[in-house]
């Protein structure tokens, strides 16, 4: 379906025309009428097939302009990478609409925000945290909220977020429309939306664990870390892999790897993960959008929900913690029906995720052969060195005793002489007397 064809106002199609978008993705095409008809929604869709502008049409479509300084719309995210690329979305959407937007989120200067809120704001977009400081301070009031919109909120409550979108949810104004959009479906989702949201009519475009099927997956039995590199940096070498997003599980490992691929492709590799600064993430994920770099290193958490266009190939260096994940990760590419490609570097303590995650998609990832070319290190990190079967190595012979036993010279306190009693003590008190009278005459 073309845009066109959606009950949109022309200063939305002008602005849609601006970005080249002309037709709708399945799940904007149906999500459109339902929330425009102001039912509460649960959207399920994997990343990558447009959730963002599925919400945002609508509820720019619906919007009018209050004098009111206060939020009419709130959108709750998990990260300060989507807060920002939320709120550009709406600026971007908003050209030719009269319409103040609002991200904030932790980690910067909160008196900041609050002036910006105590301007005047139609659509606040930010983290929980963030938002119910800002809230208890006194200078953001709930109330006026009429539409709630909780995106990615299966990795908002992965985050350990529930008790704060709870406590949201409770200061907010009862009679409200109420979106939830996520990848995947899970008992915490589900409970969330039956506490809170009325009666929603639930929109799932592509059952939960279906990849994306223009999207060529395979993988590799690769020993340890070392080696993994040593792949990786084959493989870049290759011009067809143009821009590659590769998901490491932890902080630790993905330094590990920037350090180890900077002296090779330098200037070309860029890196987020929680320890990073703001700048320094959205720099990051600004240089990887715009090809000066060719490749991005991220952690699961830093990537989730971040749009990043014409992704050639995901790499698995680290296969992820849940089969889920796996979804989000290779959805990353082949997006806007673009062909893509994802690759899995598997250890051998990975092979059972492995298989769940074909549990999952119900289909195989092809093994693929090692590179004949490729240097096999036997160089293990910490994690990757065999641990002892007992906490002491009792086949160990014992170490010969040198003490000399429980023998040892008494302090000069307890070297006391036996004096003979009460007795011998006054003989010997007389008889030193007597020999100090004696050196006296």
């Amino acid at each position: 379906m073309r845009f066109e064809e959606l009950n949109l106002n022309k200063p939305l199609l002008n602005a849609l025309n601006d970005q080249e978008f002309e037709y709708a993705t399945p799940v904007q095409e149906r999500v459109f009428p339902v929330i425009m008809s102001g039912r509460d929604v649960v959207g399920i869709a994997q990343t990558g097939t447009g959730k963002t502008l599925a919400y945002l049409l609508p509820l720019l479509r619906q919007f009018s302009y209050s004098k009111t300084g206060d939020p009419k719309i709130l959108i709750l995210v998990p990260t300060r990478e989507l807060v920002v690329q939320v709120a550009n979305e709406i600026k971007k959407l908003s050209t030719y609409l009269s319409l103040r937007v609002l991200g904030v989120y932790g980690g910067t200067n909160i008196n900041t925000q609050k002036q910006q809120i105590y301007n005047g704001i139609d659509i606040l977009v930010g983290t929980p945290g963030r938002l119910i400081d800002l809230n208890l301070s006194g200078v953001l009031r709930l109330k006026t909220i009429q539409k709630l919109v909780i995106d990615e909120v299966d990795e908002m409550l992965n985050l350990g977020f529930r008790k704060q979108l709870t406590d949201l949810m409770d200061m907010l104004p009862s009679k409200r429309q109420n979106l939830l959009f996520s990848a995947t479906m899970s008992v915490d989702v589900e409970n969330l939306f039956t506490d809170f949201f009325n009666n929603p009519e639930r929109i799932e475009v592509t059952p939960h664990g279906t990849p994306i099927e223009k999207i060529i997956q395979k993988a590799y039995r690769v020993p340890n870390f070392y080696t993994k590199i040593n792949l990786l940096k084959l493989m870049l070498q290759n011009q067809d892999l143009s821009k590659v997003l590769v998901f490491v599980n932890s902080k630790k490992y993905a330094d590990k790897l920037f350090e180890s691929l900077e002296n090779d492709f330098q200037g070309t590799i860029g890196i987020i993960h929680s320890n990073k600064s703001q700048n320094f993430r959205l720099n990051a994920i600004k240089h990887f959008g715009d090809g000066t770099f060719r490749v991005l290193i991220a952690t699961d958490i830093m990537a989730r929900g971040l749009d990043i266009s014409d992704v050639s190939h995901v790499i698995n260096f680290d296969m992820p913690e849940t089969p889920g994940d796996y979804i989000h990760r290779i959805g990353r590419t082949g997006r806007a029906d673009k062909d893509g490609d994802a690759i899995s570097f598997v250890k051998e303590s990975e092979l059972e995720m492995q298989m769940l995650i074909e549990q999952l998609m119900k289909r195989q990832i092809r093994v693929e052969p090692l590179p004949g070319n490729l240097v096999i290190s036997d160089m293990l990190t910490e994690e990757e060195r065999p641990v002892k079967a007992f906490d002491k190595d009792y086949l160990k012979n014992p170490a010969k005793k040198t003490t000399k036993g429980a023998f040892h010279e008494k302090k000069e306190k307890n070297k006391k002489v036996n004096l003979g009693g009460p007795k011998k003590r006054q003989e010997l008190k007389e008889k030193a007397a007597k020999k100090s009278k004696r050196l006296r005459f």
